[in-house]
């Protein structure tokens, strides 16, 4: 009986890999409104992500957020793309506990909150 018990009792011992949740935006927000964002189930390996990107065109300045999960290869990235006209700059920061990658990127919490609620409420979901 003992001989059944102990490889239960070595597994009992093992550390519990949990999955870590992060925040993911529904679709990127434009400052300076906060994304939407939803708790998420990341895949092994990756952690939260909260990324910032920041586009000009002369005087014309354009600042997207986004949340998600991602492989540590992608954390503390800095680069450049170029798209819709406009030359952004990124920056990719990652956090390791659950929903870590929640602080707001503007000051407008309440209302991203608010429009959810209502989206929910009146079916548009």
């Amino acid at each position: 009986m003992s001989n059944l018990l102990c490889p239960f009792f070595l597994l009992y011992l093992l550390p519990a890999v949990a999955p870590l949740f992060c925040y993911t935006c529904v679709f990127p927000a434009i400052s300076p409104l906060d994304c939407i964002r939803f708790p998420l189930k990341c895949p092994p390996g990756q952690l939260c992500l909260s990324s910032t990107a920041v586009g000009q065109r002369g005087d014309f300045r354009v600042v997207l957020y986004e949340k998600s999960c991602v492989l540590p290869a992608l954390c503390g990235v800095t680069g450049e793309k170029y798209t819709m006209g406009l030359n952004f700059t990124f920056t990719n920061e990652c956090c390791n506990t659950h929903l870590c990658n929640s602080a707001a990127a503007a000051a407008f919490p309440c209302w991203t909150a608010t429009l959810l609620t209502l989206m929910t409420v009146c079916g548009v979901w």
